[in-house]
């Protein structure tokens, strides 16, 4: 029986409309429906232009895992999955039905799939053995002990790859479960969200554009005027990464800036759909729904709804 919806689909989809749109028509049939956010970044507290929070666009609609922690501090895939449980069990004690909306491919597929975590501490000692490595032979230690890292950024970013080593580390001599039990029982419909490439394309402009012009840049700027480092906002997705470049002079100019940004975003949203491809080649049934089509959505959860009826 379906107690949760998932809508899911690359950056600029239109993830955040189709989740409102469904939770007001599910409103309209008296069932009351809350949006739990997956998106890494939209749990940080300042980091609203860039992360794409457009809170307005809610409206009324309950929505929870925005504003929930402050830079500088790191939220992990740890971090989520616990605060995500926490919400989907109170919403669902509360007569609700929670509506996931997100983009984020490891949050997603990390309750879609149970991942099974536990906290693993600090090690020290051997951050300050890994200091003195380059990101090559980073980069070779952690393929020695894990050949496929849940995430590419372990790969690219050294705080995340010296992070991952330290649990892959912890992992050997202290076997981490495959679920530690008692987990959310979750039998959601997913939903996904995709257009053609082009389109695709032509809305990853609209938008950035449009963040561009409801400042973007002033946004960054005053993050680090207000103390977080270059170093950590580069850490927090392509938009703060390229537009700290910028104000650092990285970039010469800002047409170039606007450009570079958009390639990236592009090639971001390419590796995105290549991994909700590998998450259903893992188990995760995806129901796809071209370009956004809302009632097209609406008559698989309707569909989905009347089963549960019966």
């Amino acid at each position: 029986m379906v107690n949760g919806l998932f809508v899911l689909g690359p950056t600029a989809a239109g993830k955040t409309g189709l989740a409102v749109d469904l939770a007001r028509r599910l409103a309209a049939r008296d069932i009351a429906a809350e949006i739990i956010s997956a998106d890494s970044r939209q749990v940080y507290r300042g980091l609203d232009i860039g992360s794409g929070k457009d809170l307005a666009e809610y409206g009324s609609i309950p929505r929870h895992l925005i504003d929930i922690t402050a830079l500088p501090a790191e939220y992990s895939v740890f971090d989520f999955q616990r605060d995500f449980y926490a919400a989907w069990d109170d919403i669902r004690r509360r007569g609700a039905l929670p509506i996931t909306c997100g983009g984020t491919g490891l949050y997603l597929d990390s309750v879609l799939r149970g991942y099974g975590f536990v906290r693993v501490p600090p090690n020290p000692p051997l951050r300050a053995e890994l200091e003195a490595l380059s990101m090559e032979a980073l980069t070779e230690r952690l393929l020695r002990l894990r050949s496929a890292p849940h995430n590419r950024t372990d790969l690219e970013e050294r705080p995340r790859l010296v992070r991952a080593i330290e649990i892959a580390e912890y992992a050997r001599e202290n076997p981490i479960p495959n679920d530690e039990g008692g987990l959310p029982a979750l039998d959601p419909l997913v939903l996904g969200v995709r257009f053609e490439r082009g389109e695709l394309r032509r809305r990853i402009a609209e938008r950035l554009d449009a963040r561009l012009g409801q400042g973007l840049v002033e946004e960054v700027a005053g993050l680090h005027a207000g103390g977080i480092e270059w170093e950590r906002l580069e850490r927090l997705g392509l938009e703060y990464r390229f537009t700290a470049e910028f104000l650092r002079g990285a970039i010469p100019s800002r047409q170039e800036y606007r450009d570079r940004l958009y390639t990236a975003i592009c090639q971001f949203a390419k590796r995105q759909e290549t991994w909700f491809r590998g998450m259903e080649k893992k188990g995760v049934r995806i129901l796809w729904v071209d370009r956004g089509d809302r009632e097209g959505a609406w008559d698989r959860v309707r569909a989905e709804l009347e089963g549960n009826a019966q």
